[in-house]
């Protein structure tokens, strides 16, 4: 049973791949991985507020005192000299690539185009095979307008594309009002992949303490469908491979991703809830499921199902409504 895909012009030994997530801080997670089955990992991701604050307090040192002995900071390079950023990640990096022989994709959480160019460069440096860009952005400005932050987008990718050699994955929120014309505008822009979609993680608030804290809710399966109906709309309309994840907990919702054209299937939630060797198990069924309906490669899979080979195209979009809604009955 062939179960090789392409990714970011990675050829990978089958589609799961686990997402950016803790467990990729460990490296002998890393290596589990990869004996799981694993034919890729998504380190977890730098975030530019670390970058910030390394450069906030890097500045702090080299400037306190400078009111008394002012030429003092002119035997020092300007802040914006250093190779600024948590050293570990790059470290991690080059660890992670002597450990494992799968590809280890690096991954870049930020809004601004300043946070990310220096950093990416020193990524690729570091060895990674490729560079996912996590762009969690809310806007809450209410002078901003929709064209100014789908820009925003744009404009890291350029950015980070002008910088680096090694592929470029963005991962998306599905919040555009033109989800469809925002991946055709990243695809014009370069982008060799499409991660759909990122998880917003809402707060709550503690009721005894009066606080608004974070609260991590690891996906369902249910969480797949909004990536699947996009992935199914977009295959075969940009070049860019695609990406799925939220919610792939099993074998069959990864057969269900990559029949709507989904270039390779990412994991994570699953991974806390069952432990890394699940992955194997996934796999697994994959394999059985494909060879009791003769399937002989994932390639010929890949996009079966998705809207320019669908039968009933108005199913991935709004004429479904209507029908799911008469369909459904109350138990």
């Amino acid at each position: 049973m062939d179960l090789t895909t392409n990714y970011l012009g990675l050829k990978l030994r089958t589609p799961l791949v686990p997402s950016a997530c803790s467990l990729c801080e460990d490296l002998d997670n890393i290596k589990r991985m990869e004996d799981a089955g694993a034919s890729a990992v998504v380190l977890f991701s730098l975030f530019e507020e670390q970058l910030r604050a390394e450069r906030a307090e890097l500045e702090h040192h080299l400037e306190h005192g400078a009111e008394s002995f002012a030429e003092a900071t002119s035997f020092f390079p300007k802040a914006s000299e250093y190779r600024l950023g948590p050293e570990e990640y790059l470290s991690h990096i080059s660890k992670a690539k002597n450990t494992v022989r799968i590809p280890v994709i690096a991954s870049l959480n930020g809004t601004t185009v300043g946070g990310w160019i220096d950093y990416a460069k020193q990524i690729q440096q570091a060895g990674a095979d490729a560079l996912e860009l996590n762009i969690y952005y809310i806007p809450t400005d209410m002078d901003l307008g929709a064209a100014e932050v789908e820009q925003t987008y744009v404009d890291i990718l350029k950015a980070v594309k002008s910088e680096v050699t090694i592929p470029v994955a963005v991962k998306l929120s599905p919040f555009f009002s033109n989800m469809a014309n925002m991946a055709k505008r990243l695809d014009a822009a370069g982008a060799n992949g499409l991660v759909l979609f990122n998880r917003f993680y809402q707060p709550d608030i503690d009721l005894e303490e009066l606080a608004v804290k974070p609260k991590i809710l690891l996906s369902t399966p249910q969480a797949m469908r909004l990536p699947l109906t996009w992935i199914g709309i977009l295959h075969g309309r940009v070049k860019a491979d695609l990406a799925a994840t939220s919610g792939i907990h099993t074998s069959e919702d990864a057969l269900k991703m990559l029949m709507a054209g989904a270039n390779v299937t990412m994991i994570c939630s699953v991974l806390y809830r069952h432990g890394i060797e699940h992955i194997r198990l996934i796999e697994q069924g994959m394999v059985q499921w494909m060879e009791e309906r003769e399937y002989d490669s994932v390639q010929q899979m890949i996009g079966s199902m998705s809207q320019i080979k669908c039968e009933d195209p108005s199913a991935f979009e709004r004429a479904q409504y209507m029908r799911a809604l008469a369909s459904y009955k109350a138990e």
